[in-house]
């Protein structure tokens, strides 16, 4: 994956995260003593990822002080976003700035986590983003997140293929925050804001989206409840005491 890059989105607003948001960053959260931006980075840092681009816009300063206090990789630039571009803008943004390089680039949300099964996650997608694919996208059995996922958001047919939930269906799996995608699939796209389901979406119509279903924990955290629950199966894996 040395031919790859990474950005972590870390944009957002954070609104169904307050009061805990009202003067921090969402990835700056502490999650089992460490930020939710740190995981992110050291486990890029973990896969050879030598490049990695954060995006900022609500209290960017915060950011910027916390990645010029890192001593450790992998190589970090902030990219400050004076207005939000959502989460594909953000990527098309930082590929034309020349931020990126060239090869497939990562792109994690900075308000989750997840922790491996038995081989590296990262290792995974890249292995699923074969010629037949422009994006691999990692998706969550939703029965296995404990928070509000909704109705899904994809079904896998028999051939391990994605397709978008339709009106009136409630879905398996669900977005778990990783995508892995070629920089060609963010040009020609209505800009400059636009979501990363622009981009899954060419792919679907394509039939080159790939799907690999993670096999560790992930935690989707949208609300203070879901940080004090994942806080709780952090601690649960540590120690193994549940209760």
């Amino acid at each position: 994956m040395t031919d790859s890059s990474a950005i972590v989105l870390a944009a957002g607003l954070g609104r169904r995260m307050r009061p805990l948001t009202e003067e921090l960053p969402k990835p700056l959260l502490m999650l089992g003593g460490r930020t939710l931006l740190d995981y992110a980075l050291d486990r890029f840092a973990e896969a050879g990822i030598a490049r990695v681009v954060v995006n900022a816009h609500w209290r960017a300063e915060l950011l910027r002080a916390h990645l010029a206090e890192r001593a450790r990789p992998p190589e970090t630039r902030l990219r400050v976003e004076p207005e939000l571009l959502d989460t594909g803008g953000a990527v098309a943004a930082a590929l034309a700035d020349g931020m990126l390089g060239e090869g497939p680039v990562f792109v994690a949300n900075g308000d989750s986590l997840l922790l491996d099964g038995p081989r590296p996650t990262l290792a995974r997608l890249a292995e699923a983003l074969t010629e037949a694919h422009d994006v691999a996208i990692l998706l969550a059995r939703a029965c296995q997140v404990r928070a509000d996922v909704g109705a899904g958001d994809f079904f896998l047919d028999s051939w391990g293929r994605p397709r978008r939930r339709g009106e009136r269906e409630i879905a398996p799996y669900v977005f778990a925050g990783v995508t892995l995608a070629r920089p060609a699939c963010f040009a020609g796209l209505n800009g400059p804001a636009f979501s990363m389901n622009a981009v899954w979406d060419r792919a679907i119509a394509a039939g080159r989206l790939a799907a690999v279903v993670h096999d560790g924990l992930w935690f989707h955290l949208s609300r203070p409840p879901d940080l004090e629950e994942a806080e709780h199966q952090l601690a649960a894996q540590i120690t193994g005491v549940t209760t």
